[in-house]
């Protein structure tokens, strides 16, 4: 079962949900969640399951007590304090001991690198097919919750603006499917260094086969141990082949101790 969940309390998130309903015909089941209805749509092999929360997503940490997805997405709102328009995706999950937005402390969600291309991709496709004025990114691992399981979230951002443009959560609708829907098993990388938002590595990943898992920005390098390293790899849903280091994006240090600990798993790592 595939998990898509949406937050009652976040307008972005509804008018996704809302959007997945009605384009991809998910029927209202006789079961709820949270006093909200479930909503189910079975596709070959697998049946995908949307379900509405009364919490913010990132406060989500049980919901795995409720269902066992093979993969769950969560559809949100993203908020940015510059306000620029942004379509993106990323995994959850804490770098470091901090939990002050949901999860728990260095502790990171299993990360669907080829899922979250996918989703990518059909933003890109769409931001071009549908002239929406919206930048397209990865975002880094960061906030909650840390599930045990294959786990994403596909943004709209970043102000009120764009939650409420339905026409963009239709791409994110559309993204969520892509996600859900497309069967691929790309070359899995994880990223080091570089800016919350990573227009390198979305550039790497949307020209060439690559598939960025785990993320970890410039302003995190600094708190990720060698533990924490080995998590980002182990705790990728595919094989991690290498790690793109954001060569300018990086402190010297950084750089040198977090390609000791690469070394020591066989991931060699490239410069992007």
């Amino acid at each position: 079962m595939i998990l898509i969940v949406a937050s009652t309390t976040d307008i972005a998130s509804v008018n996704i949900a809302q959007k997945l309903i009605r384009n991809y015909k998910f029927s209202k089941t006789e079961t709820s969640f949270q006093q909200n209805p479930i909503y189910s749509k079975k596709i070959p092999d697998v049946e995908v399951k949307l379900v509405f929360i009364n919490q913010e997503t990132i406060w989500a940490q049980y919901i795995t007590d409720h269902f066992s997805p093979q993969l769950v997405v969560f559809v949100s709102r993203h908020s940015g304090v510059a306000g620029i328009p942004t379509l993106s995706v990323h995994t959850p999950g804490n770098l470091v001991e901090e939990e002050k937005f949901g999860g728990l402390p260095r502790k990171i969600s299993v990360s669907p690198a080829s899922a979250m291309k996918n989703a990518l991709s059909e933003m890109a496709r769409l931001r071009k097919e549908m002239s929406l004025n919206y930048e397209v990114s990865y975002e880094c691992t960061h906030h909650g919750p840390s599930l045990n399981v294959p786990t994403m979230f596909a943004e709209l951002g970043s102000s009120l603006t764009q939650w409420k443009d339905l026409r963009a959560a239709e791409a994110v609708a559309h993204a969520t499917m892509a996600a859900v829907l497309k069967k691929s098993n790309y070359p899995a990388v994880l990223g080091v260094g570089g800016p919350h938002y990573n227009k390198r590595f979305t550039e790497i990943a949307l020209s060439t086969s690559k598939a960025f898992g785990h993320i970890i920005p410039k302003y995190a390098s600094p708190h990720v141990d060698s533990e924490m390293t080995k998590q980002c790899v182990r705790r990728t849903l595919e094989k991690v082949e290498s790690a793109v280091f954001d060569w300018k994006g990086m402190r010297g240090a950084d750089r040198e101790r977090l390609a000791a600990v690469l070394k020591e798993l066989d991931v060699p790592v490239e410069k992007a």
